[in-house]
């Protein structure tokens, strides 16, 4: 079929069309085509596949599919070295990040942005109104409304495949948090770059206010919207009060404007989130938001661990995620400190993945544990090679056997047990052999 045809996925979907990139995600996900493009139709689940990225490898979203990573990148003032951050990327995407994030606050962001476009094969996002203040080198306060659209333009057409905004705070909003006295306030850089601009102008969110205009650009190009959480919490004491309930409310609604211009949606969420808490904020944003597909930062489970984030996010991205978010961010060990280094890439991906797997698992996504039971079966075999191939970050796991070997018959045991090692014992046993253990 020509593209001209259809605008979006969505619309190709409802209207009875297998695009290309529909194809390639029931193939991945092993789906058939049918019922994914009835999840698509519906917006369950997106395709973020902007026109005009050509070189990307589609992937769905959606709670019924494996589960996704976003991996944030960008420069700061403090911190800008573009090179270094397409490093972050290459390392990112080999390591199975299904998503980058552009998060950059300084410098000339265009060309960054279309060099990741050009040679970056996962889905790529942005937040336009970071990049409102850079490009036009002037101060918040001097931006108009039509400014701020005008560059989410300019992300389309650069081919961002999916872009944050954050539509769900108004002028009331300022009311309520001033209200409510929230211990961390608003702790979304977006979020609070909207909430200055409103207090300093006394103008409605631009984003709400021209929402429909900014909906036109997306089905042009077919950028999907992730409704950003302005008012996710930022520690566990403001977990699920009034602003974060009442904004999500706001962005049903927004959802289903989204909708009927054929334009996918993604719903950002929380946060810092309480365990016992995170499943019942899956089920009232899946109830609020008709199923529209959950990105969650986190969420963080407790608010004391600034070195390991990596670690409490993984535990709240597994049980958010086996309870219906479908796209996880990752969190680095840097997280509250610094812009993430390699090293913190690294991590927060492999911890993001671990979290995703185990939701995948528990979600029964049919083909989510093979990998699981070729990893038993090369462990009960006690073939390494093998279980390299299964693990994670397979680098690492070598890397950790090879510098520990232990000092006799190193092919069947490890450092940790020698001879005492209950694979290996449970083998001869089972076999009729000897099994020596001094």
């Amino acid at each position: 079929m020509e593209a001209n045809i259809y605008t979006t996925q969505m619309d190709a979907a409802r209207k009875g069309i297998v695009t290309q990139q529909i194809k390639a995600v029931a193939e991945s996900e092993r789906m058939p085509l049918d019922r994914l493009m009835r999840l698509v139709a519906e917006g369950k689940a997106v395709i973020c596949a902007n026109k005009k990225h050509s070189c990307l490898k589609p992937e769905g979203v959606g709670s019924m599919l494996r589960t996704k990573i976003n991996a944030n990148i960008g420069i700061s003032r403090d911190c800008k070295d573009y090179d270094i951050e397409m490093k972050k990327v290459l390392s990112a995407v080999k390591l199975g990040a299904d998503a980058i994030m552009d998060l950059s606050s300084h410098g000339n962001t265009q060309p960054f942005r279309r060099k990741l476009i050009e040679e970056c094969p996962v889905m790529v996002g942005t937040v336009p109104v970071y990049d409102s203040v850079i490009h036009y080198q002037r101060d918040l306060a001097t931006l108009t409304a039509q400014d701020f659209i005008d560059v989410v333009r300019l992300h389309a057409e650069d081919g961002v495949d999916f872009v944050t905004l954050h539509c769900g705070i108004t002028r009331n909003t300022i009311k309520q948090i001033k209200e409510h006295k929230r211990k961390m306030n608003i702790v979304s850089r977006g979020g609070s770059l909207v909430f200055a601009w409103m207090s300093m102008t006394g103008q409605e969110n631009p984003f709400y206010e021209h929402f429909d205009e900014i909906l036109e650009i997306c089905e042009q190009y077919d950028v999907t919207v992730s409704l950003g959480d302005a008012c996710r919490p930022g520690c566990l004491a403001d977990a699920t009060d009034v602003c974060q309930i009442e904004e999500l409310v706001r962005l049903g609604e927004l959802t289903k404007r989204a909708w009927s211009h054929n334009v996918q949606v993604m719903v950002e969420g929380p946060g810092h989130v309480p365990l016992n808490q995170i499943a019942a904020n899956m089920e009232v944003q899946k109830t609020l938001c008709m199923g529209a597909p959950f990105y969650v930062l986190g969420p963080l489970v407790t608010d004391i661990a600034p070195g390991y984030d990596h670690i409490t996010a993984a535990i709240g991205g597994a049980v958010a995620a086996a309870n219906g978010a479908a796209f996880l961010c990752y969190v680095t060990p840097a997280e509250h400190l610094a812009l993430p280094n390699l090293d913190d890439v690294r991590q927060g991906i492999i911890a993001s993945k671990i979290a995703a797997h185990a939701a995948d698992i528990a979600k029964g996504i049919p083909y989510a544990r093979e990998i699981d039971d070729r990893m038993a079966d090369a462990r009960r075999n006690l073939d390494w090679d093998k279980q390299f191939e299964c693990a994670l970050d397979p680098e690492t796991a070598k890397s950790i056997r090879d510098s520990r070997l232990p000092e006799d018959d190193h092919s069947d045991t490890c450092s940790m047990c020698g001879k005492f090692c209950a694979v290996r014992s449970m083998n001869k046993a089972l076999s009729g052999e000897m099994i020596d253990i001094l």
